[in-house]
């Protein structure tokens, strides 16, 4: 009788030890984040070595004039299938005598919200000469220039521009990186779906138009989409996490 009920009570611990097993694997899945989960990112330079790096939220020369939150390191972070994608482009230009400059890729979720307290602070415009003299902040949010959410932090999205291997400069654009206005839309100065340069020169020249195509061109060859009023940022079509607003910070990844 003891030797049953010693069996039995036995029976009963492993019950409970199981339960409490399971319940707590539950909970930890529970408490990962899946915003925090970089273990399907890249750092771009170990997928595109040739690319040049000026991650200017990383500096004070960006539209805040300060540091954004989030950028721990001056690196460029993609999506492992957006960076070999721009591997693709890298490669390709490389034939043409181009390397890319990447001014910023995956921004984490806590740098959009830095991004939204400096257009809330109406008496902040100590950058407006800089980048958006003839906009209000109001006009930089309603233009979507800055928005409460962005395609960057999906991880998927890329801001960059060309550099010339002969010369060994950056390619004139005929216009500066998060320039908030008309002059950066893409068809200033032309048609970007036929390649056709309007002008007047008096805006910016054909050659600026062309070489803004130029990089326009390969990007979307391999993959990526463009935006309306931006032409140095492109997003991949095929990207792996359309929903997801990744929010861990940008610093080297060591997997």
């Amino acid at each position: 009788m003891k030797i049953m009920y010693r069996q039995w009570m036995w029976a009963v611990m492993l019950v409970i030890c199981g339960c409490m097993t399971s319940c707590k694997s539950t909970q930890g899945l529970q408490a990962i984040d899946p915003t925090m989960d970089s273990s399907q990112f890249a750092n771009i330079t170990d997928v595109v070595p040739d690319a040049i790096l000026e991650i200017r939220y990383h500096s004070t020369y960006n539209f805040v004039g300060a540091r954004i939150d989030g950028y721990e390191e001056p690196v460029a972070l993609m999506t492992r299938v957006a960076a070999d994608s721009l591997r693709a482009v890298s490669d390709d230009l490389k034939r043409h005598g181009y390397r890319l400059k990447v001014f910023d890729a995956y921004r984490p979720q806590r740098g959009v919200d830095h991004f939204m307290r400096w257009s809330q602070d109406l008496t902040d415009t100590v950058t407006k000469a800089y980048f958006y003299p003839y906009l209000t902040k109001k006009q930089v949010f309603d233009g979507e220039y800055v928005a409460t959410r962005s395609g960057h932090s999906r991880g998927s999205t890329v801001d960059l521009t060309l550099f010339d291997m002969k010369t060994g400069k950056e390619v004139d654009m005929g216009g500066t990186f998060d320039w908030f206005g008309h002059e950066s839309h893409p068809d200033y100065g032309g048609n970007p779906e036929t390649l056709e340069y309007t002008g007047p020169e008096s805006a910016i020249t054909s050659e600026q138009f062309y070489n803004r195509m130029v990089l326009r061109t390969a990007m979307l060859r391999h993959g990526f989409k463009p935006l309306d009023n931006e032409w140095w940022h492109f997003t991949l079509k095929n990207e792996p996490f359309p929903d997801t607003y990744f929010n861990f910070p940008v610093k080297t990844l060591s997997h």
